[in-house]
């Protein structure tokens, strides 16, 4: 998984046993120079870094991305909240991409 706030696969595997109602992990991350943290239950870490090695960026990359887009909203929701929408979204529409083709 892409850089070390990814979560290590060990922990994942432990953590999924409890899925989905597993607590929110704090991490820190690093937005366009600022540091901030976001809290996310396991699933959307693993979720999240698997995006980012999908897309080829440092979490750090793709977090600013989504942070962007949530502020360009009429209505941003919070950053943790626009995270969990975000790889939800992308979720739902494999699902239907993959309805659409039978597959």
């Amino acid at each position: 998984m892409v850089g070390s706030i990814c979560i290590d696969q060990a922990v994942v595997d432990s953590a999924a046993k409890m899925l989905p109602y597993h607590p929110p992990i704090k991490r820190s991350i690093e937005i366009a120079g600022h540091k901030t943290s976001i809290s996310l239950e396991p699933l959307f870490w693993d979720l999240l870094c698997r995006a980012a090695e999908a897309e080829g960026l440092p979490i750090n990359a793709l977090v600013a991305r989504i942070d962007a887009e949530r502020i360009a909203s009429p209505t941003p929701p919070g950053l943790a909240g626009a995270i969990r929408l975000w790889l939800t979204a992308g979720l739902a529409a494999r699902m239907a991409a993959g309805l659409a083709t039978g597959a």
